[in-house]
């Protein structure tokens, strides 16, 4: 039997899994969330970025909420600090779905990525998932994990530098890789280029072509559902629609502007990244 994550099983069924990213370490926020969507026409959010990396959240919420996140039918995909091994352990072993790790610059990156996240004698993880299955409902520890998490779990890298972006399409072909995540925000400062324009989009472009190409996931973070829909339209198969805090934020100020009554009350206000 394999795992069958939320995020494998969408990939079989729909052309875009759509995720949020998770900045707060509340699992009750998760919940809400993912329940509250659950029923959307053509089904909810398939997976989650929990956010270890910039977020408020630290390895020792990384198990509740991928159990909570696991529990309600997504997947929940750790960012780790950093690309170091004990980090990937450790998000592995506290029930991630997939990690993701920022500023992948080049193959040998990659490589040594896929390296920490797989069992020998494809890798160098060590052995010890005792809690890893608790976010996969209906998976024992044992034979069934065991047997399928070097298949079935995720390893994605972000692209966010110039560098990056120049090896993008050798980064691409590294086996065991599963995708390549576009980190906008910090593309844009690396490459020292204006956000949204011609040059940050042709490498926005150029790295989902080279996903395409070798035949893995292009994934992207986007602050909003208009930015998100475009995402899906060109072709990306993973697409964050915005943050919880920026959703949060949004919502509050909205609210607040309709009960006061502000001119202009209602519209967006430019999302926040990573």
């Amino acid at each position: 039997m394999s795992l069958d994550t939320p995020i494998r099983t969408s990939f079989k069924s729909q052309s875009t899994a759509y995720g949020f990213w998770l900045t707060l370490p509340s699992a009750g926020a998760a919940r809400s969330i993912l329940r509250s969507t659950s029923k959307t026409p053509g089904g909810g959010f398939s997976w989650v970025l929990v956010d270890g990396e910039h977020g408020l959240i630290a390895e020792q919420n990384f198990y509740e909420l991928a159990t909570a996140i696991g529990h309600e039918g997504a997947s929940p995909i750790v960012r780790v600090p950093w690309n170091e091994e004990w980090m990937i352990k450790r998000a592995l072993d506290s029930g991630a779905h997939g990690i993701l790790t920022p500023m992948c610059h080049s193959a040998e990156d990659a490589r040594r990525i896929v390296k920490y996240s797989k069992y020998p004698p494809l890798g160098s993880r060590g052995y010890g998932p005792s809690y890893a299955s608790h976010s996969i409902p209906g998976v024992q520890s044992g034979d069934q994990y065991d047997n399928n998490a070097d298949d079935q779990l995720m390893v994605l890298v972000q692209i966010e530098s110039r560098s990056g972006v120049e090896n993008v399409e050798e980064i691409a072909n590294v086996n065991g890789l599963d995708g390549l995540l576009i980190g906008p925000f910090d593309l844009a400062k690396q490459l020292g280029v204006v956000r949204g324009g011609e040059e940050h989009e042709a490498a926005i472009q150029r790295t989902l072509k080279a996903a395409k190409t070798a035949g893995k996931k292009a994934a992207i973070f986007c602050t909003d559902g208009a930015q998100a829909r475009l995402r899906a339209e060109q072709g990306f198969d993973m697409v964050s629609i915005i943050p919880d805090q920026s959703a949060l934020i949004e919502a509050m100020q909205r609210e607040l502007d309709f009960a006061k009554g502000v001119e202009g009350a209602g519209e967006r206000r430019p999302g926040k990244g990573y």
